[in-house]
């Protein structure tokens, strides 16, 4: 771990829950080198941090993502091939299921909105994929079923939470229990913990090649 120090040195309210962000990250790292889909989802400012986190992941964050030579010479093919080459950066596999806008409103108004998050990892998701649910409750609703489907399918899940982590705690393999109470506090360390987390995958992914 080369940023994990840095993380509990700044924000050191988290170091009772250091064992828990270990083992998420680790399953998030496995998942992404067996070639799995991370997956994520929550609503309100939790909808906000899933797109977050999805926006570092499937471009550069911190470390240079250029494509390979071997790469940059298919597309050489093209006129604008080298522009193209060159623009492009290397990605991890990610989803954020709260962006399927046309989707969610109608399977909301025609089936169930508490089922939205589930209806698509339940379609999409893999043996091998990782869905993390973020809520700060622990309690949202259409998070818990689509936990529930990950459990069904085979699916690790984790959960991004705060408080004692409600109902979600149970449900999940793996949960990140943030140790205050307060929504909005809750989410200002959530942020630190998942750019840790996009911060030391792109190093494991990039900067190892």
């Amino acid at each position: 771990m080369l940023y994990f120090d840095e993380l509990l040195d700044r924000y050191p309210v988290l170091s009772p829950i250091k064992d828990d962000l270990l083992k998420a990250y680790a399953a998030i790292e496995k998942t992404t080198l067996s070639g799995g889909t991370l997956y994520f989802c929550g609503n309100g400012g939790s909808a906000s941090d899933a797109e977050h986190i999805v926006g570092e992941l499937i471009k550069s964050f911190c470390a240079d993502r250029s494509l390979s030579s071997d790469e940059k010479s298919a597309f050489a093919a093209f006129e604008d091939g080298g522009e193209i080459a060159n623009q492009l950066e290397k990605g991890i596999r990610a989803i954020a299921l709260t962006s399927h806008v046309a989707f969610s409103t109608a399977f909301a108004n025609d089936v169930n909105p508490e089922l939205v998050f589930a209806q698509q990892l339940y379609t999409l998701g893999r043996k091998g994929d990782l869905l993390m649910g973020i809520t700060t409750s622990g309690n949202s609703k259409n998070v818990l079923q689509a936990m529930k489907v990950a459990r069904v399918l085979g699916i690790q899940s984790v959960l991004l939470s705060g408080n004692d982590g409600g109902l979600g705690k149970p449900l999940a393999d793996i949960s990140i229990v943030v140790p205050l109470k307060e929504t909005y506090q809750i989410q200002e360390l959530h942020l630190p913990i998942y750019h840790w987390i996009c911060r030391e995958l792109e190093s494991c992914v990039f900067e190892g090649e």
